[in-house]
């Protein structure tokens, strides 16, 4: 992992836990596996497990051969799509990931752009700064709240589960088109399983939670857009490429949609871009994944599936192979 990774993940406890359970080299932080370095070809020579956070560079051929006793790669972190390679596979590495904890965040963050979009926080607040006295809301805002409003979910993924889990308190409809998604299983979710098309013109907000896959480059197209109901909230806490960008301004320049965006395409948008003034856009730096104290959470998952792996046990987070083009 990148050395900045290691000081925001791998917090004294963690590295204590690390210790309590495997034979720890702590000194040794690797980030490119061709490095000339005595220290650092002995440790990975004998390396058994493969400790990773963001920053890991590719598990190739090269890297892997300087691993001969490498048995499994534990990556403290959400995708693995950017260091495990075929190699790994076709040598019989497990390969564990932290997704499902980053999903925490993402979906907790997820859950308060719904709620507050049915409020109409960002509108309801611009008018009372504006008016900074009384404002008559059942005249200005008739139709707010999240009563019986309807939430639609792109993506049955861990965060797009995570975040069905999360809403079933409220007094929710919640739609979820994944084509992976059968009757079945979204019965057990409790969610209404729906084409994309119904989804938008049903919902009052629409979430983002597929994976960034050739098939899913913008599937938020102006045709899709379009079908949007006048006043909906698009949430886009997955990858910036699921959004065609110049069509979503054309949709909330006029006011007719409403946004909050934790990823763009570009992922940094030009200086000049209207959506950083947008009154009816919240956007924010990809924050919705774990960050801060929300970090540790990743490493004691990493942790606990070196615990297992110590004693034995399966990983809990294992990465399937034969799935895993259908990750983010």
């Amino acid at each position: 992992m990148s050395g900045e990774t290691r000081e925001a993940v791998l917090a004294p406890a963690a590295l204590d836990r690390l210790a309590r359970v495997a034979d720890l080299v702590p000194g040794l932080l690797v980030t490119d596996f061709g490095a000339d370095d005595p220290a650092q070809r002995d440790g990975l020579q004998d390396a058994e497990v493969l400790f990773t956070g963001w920053g890991c560079p590719p598990l190739d051929p090269a890297a892997l051969s300087t691993m001969p006793r490498l048995r499994a790669v534990i990556h403290a972190a959400g995708s693995v799509k950017h260091h495990i390679t075929q190699d790994v596979w076709d040598r019989g590495i497990a390969v564990s990931t932290a997704a499902t904890a980053n999903a925490v965040p993402v979906a907790e963050y997820t859950v308060a752009a719904i709620l507050f979009a049915n409020k109409n926080i960002l509108e309801s607040a611009r008018v009372y700064r504006r008016a900074r006295s009384r404002v008559n809301l059942l005249e200005r805002f008739p139709r707010i709240g999240n009563y019986r409003r309807t939430v639609g979910i792109v993506g049955a993924s861990r965060i797009g589960r995570r975040v069905v889990e999360l809403l079933r308190p409220y007094d929710l409809r919640v739609l979820v088109h994944d084509p992976y998604l059968d009757e079945a299983d979204a019965r057990v979710l409790g969610v209404e399983r729906t084409g994309l098309d119904d989804l938008v013109a049903q919902s009052d907000v629409v979430s983002i939670h597929a994976p960034e896959l050739p098939s899913t480059r913008h599937l938020f197209d102006a045709r899709t857009l379009a079908r949007m109901r006048d006043g909906a909230t698009l949430v886009n806490t997955a990858r910036g490429s699921l959004v065609d960008t110049d069509a979503l301004v054309k949709e909330l320049v006029p006011g007719r949609l409403n946004a909050v965006l934790d990823h763009t395409e570009p992922e940094v948008l030009p200086a000049d871009s209207p959506l950083y003034d947008l009154p009816n856009v919240l956007l924010t730096p990809h924050i919705a994944g774990s960050q801060g104290g929300e970090l540790h959470r990743l490493a004691d998952s990493a942790v606990d599936e070196l615990e297992r792996y110590a004693h034995g046990l399966p990983f809990a987070h294992a990465v399937d192979p034969h799935t895993l083009h259908q990750q983010a």
